[in-house]
Parts: C-alpha cells; structure tokens; sequence
C-alpha cells in the first residue's frame, strides 16, 4: 500500500492571460472573467474596455480599473450566499 508523503498541494491562484483583444482570468482551467478592448464599430460611450464575469458586465476607461473590477466581482461572488441554486 502506498501512501502520499509528498508536498501538500498548492492552493491555485487565479491569474490573467494576455489574450487577442483583451485579458481572460483563470484559475487552473476555469475562466473567471475576461476584459475585451472594443473596436471602432464596437466602441461605447460608457468606456473603451468591457469586463464580464459570471453574468454581470461594466465598462471602464483604463484596462487596469477592468481587471481591479473583475477581481473585485470574482471575490465578492464567492462571498455572497447564493439566492436560488
């Protein structure tokens, strides 16, 4: 019988990847949430970035106030009880 005396796991940390018009957020294998740069025939007035993560969207002006804030929804989803499910 062999038993498991090696390192403990790590804890996984989520991280972003440069991708092609726009940022993505892992944690291993699982997409967080992602920035997209918008385009000319995309663009918006409410900011040249847009953030998605699990159901919820914004806009911002600068590409790091986009990441804070899917940072920022990812912790506080994993925080709030959920409603129904």
């Amino acid at each position: 019988m062999a038993t498991n005396k090696g390192r403990p796991r790590k804890k996984l940390k989520p991280a972003w990847e440069r991708g092609y018009n726009g940022h993505v957020y892992w944690l291993g294998k699982v997409k967080l949430g992602k920035v997209t740069l918008l385009s000319g025939a995309d663009s918006d007035l409410r900011g040249k970035y847009r953030w998605e993560v699990a159901g919820k969207a914004g806009f911002s002006d600068q590409l790091d106030h986009a990441r804070r804030d899917v940072e920022f929804a990812v912790a506080a989803k994993d925080k709030q009880l959920e409603l129904f499910g």
